[in-house]
């Protein structure tokens, strides 16, 4: 999708850089672009680069930017979220940034009833870093197992406190990202890159899962 381009993000309405993922913004305020770029840690070709062209350093209390994707309901069937049953998932992903601090991002429901936000943090600007989070899976909730949206898996480069929340704990308050959290829009000229993001069953990474392209295509 776009050969590389950069889009403009400036819109609350749903922008592709690459497939699957989406980003998000504000029509007034902050602006930034989103593409793909070869700019990649060893082992990857590609990566998602964001860049921060209008900053937006005093986010409004309901104002988000974010990039995510929406992963449907049948692809997660088997975690039994919602029920005693529910499995823990681990999050890994590979990501820089020309900023450093706690970073937030967040796994949310369709209803956006059931959230769960967690940090992460980034060490030295300009980095490669690997990054692994585990999260219990939640044991109430309406998680759909349709063709419809299962979970939503959301960064966050900037959010306004009624979208932020305390990391590490299910909440029934839709978020975003993390109070606290780095807000890269607010930053004229920042850089936020990120590839290898792999969501899987169980409380241990495993080691990114390529799959043959015909494989993927189905």
């Amino acid at each position: 999708r776009n050969a590389g381009a950069a889009v403009t993000v400036n819109s609350t309405s749903q922008t592709y850089p690459v497939d699957r993922w989406s980003c998000t913004g504000q029509a007034t305020d902050g602006v930034y672009t989103a593409q793909q770029s070869t700019d990649a840690p060893a082992g990857f070709v590609n990566s998602i680069k964001i860049t921060v062209t209008t900053a937006d350093s005093s986010i409004g209390a309901t104002q988000t930017y974010s990039m995510r994707q929406r992963v449907e309901g049948s692809n997660i069937a088997d975690l039994g979220w919602g029920t005693v049953n529910a499995q823990s998932v681990t999050i890994s992903f590979r990501v820089k940034s020309s900023l450093t601090g706690t970073f937030g991002a967040a796994i949310f429901n369709s209803a956006g009833d059931r959230c769960y936000p967690f940090s992460y943090a980034i060490n030295s600007a300009n980095t490669w870093e690997t990054k692994t989070v585990t999260i219990a899976g939640d044991t109430t909730g309406t998680w759909l197992t349709t063709t419809d949206i299962g979970l939503q898996l959301n960064f966050s480069l900037g959010a306004g406190s009624t979208y932020l929340g305390t990391a590490g704990a299910w909440t029934s308050t839709l978020g975003v990202g993390v109070t606290g959290q780095v807000n890269l829009i607010g930053t004229l000229n920042a850089t936020w890159y990120v590839t290898g993001i792999q969501l899987e069953k169980g409380t241990v990474a495993t080691p990114f899962e390529y799959l043959d392209y015909r494989d993927w295509e189905t």
